[in-house]
């Protein structure tokens, strides 16, 4: 019924192979590794199997952790799960940055209720041990998580069955406060409690996780040491489209038996989306941005994310656009300088149709999902393979079509063949731009050069007195959270 409301009548790929290998006959025998193109249905792939093994839970405990590089990706996958996970009666918890950690505390831990009486002995009252966990799955962004192992008392992973990394070659690349290895050995406090474990394969295939006296027994994925011993063991799931293949880094997962598994049985270890088509526009360095208005005006009212290779080029460029009375388009920029109050106000927009173009940072380019994409432009063209790929993934999603276009300079031309004979894609066509449609544009290019000029100059006037008005009330400026 979860399914059918989101308007699922059937599983991608990416999604039947995850499940044959959880719920049917693999049995989370073996850690997953996905790598499967941006837009194939990644998150509802792990997000199904882990809401069935919990669905029969007794006792709530945060038994899944899903570990996310950013905010707004984290807030996206936790929409998937809270529109699946309620159907079983599970709970599903966000942990992030730019929020209250003391609304966080409240909503992850459940503080115990106790009757005080003559016979109280205060001695026996364990606090921390007696706090429980409120919800059964954790969406999380390292950092935050890291602020509550630290220092959210009765928050706990000793009860930990299935840990999925998503982006798992970001998260690897960044050490986020040694999130993983404190993630490993804190789920594993438990495993040295252990009394019992299944010996029958039909074990293998129980849904969930039996506890007694919150100790928590994990049915899932059992192995056997070199006496032939079973024991318990955390169950991962790591999941990228640029999934990293250096066993150096795949080491510090401790991965057990780990699977591989791609789209379509390619070994390939970059994969474009299969309807994506990749297209070039070059263009005179000074003269780039009417080489982009003259393309935004081809595409008319067509959904396009323009992609920038700094935050400031993606301001400055939002506004340059905003200048041109010749684009009747609706335009707003997306980057992390930005409240995430405003970036999620701008995404909601952009997802209903009422912004056409987005300038964005490679803040969007990972796992950001927005339905009805049809370009993608890099404005600055990506300095790797990997960027590309993400940033490409906005559009062409879920086996519908799309374009990547990407503004070229000359002397760019070989790293882009190159970069996209890395990606594994056979090519791309030209889109051409008469030179006539440029130069009747350079006049509206000279005021709009000014009216950027004056806005540039007035946000610094703006962030000047701002940041005098800060430093004379000093003390008095509330203190943020961490992020």
């Amino acid at each position: 019924m979860a399914l059918q409301n989101m308007g699922i009548s059937s599983l991608y790929p990416v999604q039947s192979a995850v499940w044959q290998e959880t719920i049917g006959p693999g049995a989370l025998e073996r850690d997953l590794c996905v790598n499967s193109p941006t837009g194939s249905g990644k998150t509802l792939a792990y997000a199904l199997p882990i809401v069935q093994m919990l669905s029969t839970r007794s006792l709530r405990l945060l038994r899944a952790l899903v570990v996310l590089p950013t905010r707004d990706l984290a807030l996206q996958v936790k929409e998937v799960f809270a529109a699946i996970a309620p159907a079983v009666g599970l709970h599903v918890g966000l942990a992030v940055g730019q929020t209250s950690i003391t609304d966080e505390i409240a909503e992850l831990v459940k503080k115990p209720a106790f009757e005080f009486s003559n016979a109280y002995d205060p001695e026996d009252l364990q606090l921390e041990t007696s706090m429980g966990s409120s919800v059964d799955i954790l969406i999380a962004t390292p950092g935050r998580l890291m602020d509550h192992v630290n220092t959210t008392k009765g928050f706990t992973l000793e009860h930990l069955c299935y840990l999925v990394v998503d982006e798992t070659d970001r998260l690897l690349r960044e050490a986020y406060q040694s999130w993983l290895p404190t993630v490993l050995h804190l789920s594993q406090l438990n495993t040295k409690r252990m009394v019992a474990c299944p010996r029958s394969a039909a074990n293998y295939r129980m849904p969930g996780c039996l506890t007694t006296c919150l100790t928590t027994i994990r049915r899932m994925g059992v192995e056997r040491d070199f006496n032939g011993k079973c024991y318990p063991r955390l169950v991962k799931m790591i999941l990228s489209a640029t999934l990293t293949r250096d066993p150096s880094k795949l080491s510090q997962l401790d991965l057990h038996h780990p699977l591989l598994m791609t789209s379509g049985g390619s070994r390939k270890r970059y994969q474009l989306p299969e309807q994506l088509e990749s297209i070039k526009l070059f263009c005179e360095s000074k003269l780039k941005p009417l080489y982009l208005v003259a393309l935004l005006q081809g595409l008319k009212e067509e959904k396009s994310i323009i992609f920038t290779s700094s935050i400031e080029s993606t301001q400055r460029l939002s506004i340059l656009l905003k200048c041109f009375t010749e684009l009747p388009l609706k335009i707003s920029q997306y980057s992390r300088l930005q409240r995430q109050s405003v970036r999620s106000n701008t995404l909601d927009a952009f997802r209903a149709g009422e912004l056409q173009v987005l300038v964005a940072s490679d803040a969007m380019t990972r796992g950001m999902d927005v339905d009805g994409i049809a370009n993608v432009i890099n404005y600055d063209m990506p300095n790797n393979v990997k960027t590309y790929i993400h940033r490409a993934g906005r559009t062409a999603r879920a086996g519908r079509p799309g374009r990547c276009f990407t503004l070229l300079r000359r002397e760019e031309i070989k790293r882009y063949r190159k970069l996209l004979k890395k990606a594994g894609s056979d090519g791309s066509r030209t889109y051409s731009i008469p030179v006539e449609t440029v130069e009747n544009l350079r006049p509206v290019y000279s005021s709009a050069l000014e009216k950027l000029k004056e806005k540039v100059q007035s946000e610094k006037s703006r962030r000047r007195f701002s940041g005098s008005l800060s430093a004379r009330t000093g003390n008095q400026k509330p203190k943020r959270e961490k992020g």
